[in-house]
Formats: structure tokens, sequence, C-alpha cells
């Protein structure tokens, strides 16, 4: 899998564009739709989570590294812009203590699903330390992810962060996994602490969802 580096904030403009411009994108209405139907579905989540689906997820801060937001960006439904055909994004709550699943499905043409993968998983290589004025410090921790390409995706990267937000514990697991010609990112956060194993149910549920 080739990788390359983008550093500082080229990075987010190459991943996300710049000036919210959708140049190179090519959105099917049909392909928005039928993402947006599967993700309406039932889904088969862990025990405690909401069975219907919220708004989109939002990161929880403005400021701070890039490369972590760029990252993040795809979960709230901006994905990587070029070749993109649909994408749709969803939330479910569960019932943890500030446990929340994020989820952002987005298709593409031409390939380009494996080289936005490649791109991000550079971020999330680079996405070592997130701070803010606002008493945010995250720092990045190794999620295995061994295992999830065989099962369920074609591959797979993931990473947590744990610290504080706006001052209060918290975490998040992120996995982004390429499923064919689809880019699945997922986010699982909680206060304080994220069930690792919980994180992998979550992940192997969006792939059904999205793949059926």
């Amino acid at each position: 899998m080739k990788r390359e580096i983008i550093a500082g904030g080229l990075v987010a403009c190459a991943l996300v564009g710049c000036g919210g411009e959708e140049t190179g994108s090519m959105l099917d209405a049909h392909a928005v739709a039928q993402l947006r139907e599967a993700l309406s579905k039932e889904p088969p989540l862990p025990d405690g989570f909401t069975a219907r689906p919220e708004q989109a997820w939002r990161i929880p801060f403005t400021q701070g590294d890039e490369n972590c937001r760029a990252v993040l960006a795809a979960v709230g439904g901006q994905a990587p812009w070029q070749a993109l055909t649909a994408q749709a994004a969803v939330s479910y709550r569960g019932d943890g203590l500030g446990e929340q699943a994020g989820v952002g499905v987005a298709r593409y043409a031409d390939g380009e699903a494996e080289e936005h993968l490649d791109e991000l998983a550079d971020a999330m290589d680079s996405c070592r330390e997130l701070r803010t004025p606002s008493g945010t410090d995250l720092r990045s921790h190794s999620l295995p992810v061994e295992g999830l390409a065989d099962d369920v995706a074609d591959e797979a990267v993931g990473t947590r962060l744990r610290g504080r937000l706006n001052g209060y514990p918290y975490a998040m697991d992120v996995v982004l996994t390429r499923v064919g010609d689809m880019l699945v990112s997922v986010v699982h956060t909680g206060m304080d602490h994220v069930d690792a194993a919980r994180t992998r149910e979550v992940v192997d549920a969006v792939v059904s969802m999205a793949s059926a």
C-alpha cells in the first residue's frame, strides 16, 4: 500500500478540500440515497446502543492538530472529496457514560478509496497530540486492528485518543476501513474509557450495514 506523507496544512486541503469546495467529486443521487437507507435501518450494534440513528457526529473541537481533525472529518460526513460519488453520516448513542458511535460511509470511483485511506493513515500516524486553549489535551495510543481487515474489510487502521476534552476525562477509538470502493469511518467515544472489544463490534456492524 503506497503511502505519501503530507504535512501541516496541506493534509487538510488534500483530504477534505479547501474552502468547502466539492471540485473533483461526482455525487450520484441514487448512490447517496442507498447509503442513507442502509444506515437508517435498525443496526446490529452492540447492546445498549439506540436503534434509531441521529444526526452526523460532530468533531468536539474546532482547533488543534490538523492531522487529527482531518482523520475525524470523514466520520462527520466530510470525507475526502476527490472522486467521491456518495456519502452519508449518522451517529448512535450508547448507554455508557458519554458513549456515542459516529459513522461515516463514503463511496468512490476510480479506485480512490484506497488512495484516500493511505492519506488518512499517514495523517493518523502524525496525530500524536491534540491540545486546545479550552482544556482539551488528547494523546494518541495504539489501537490494534489486526484481523479486522481479514474478517470484514480489505484494509483497516486505527488509533485511540485519550485524555481530557474541555477539562473532562474523555476517550475515543477511531477506526478507518476500506471495503472495496467504500471508505468506512467509525469513532467510538466515552468518558475516560472506551472498550476496544465494543469498538470492534461497532465497526463490524457498520461494515455489515454499509455492504448490504
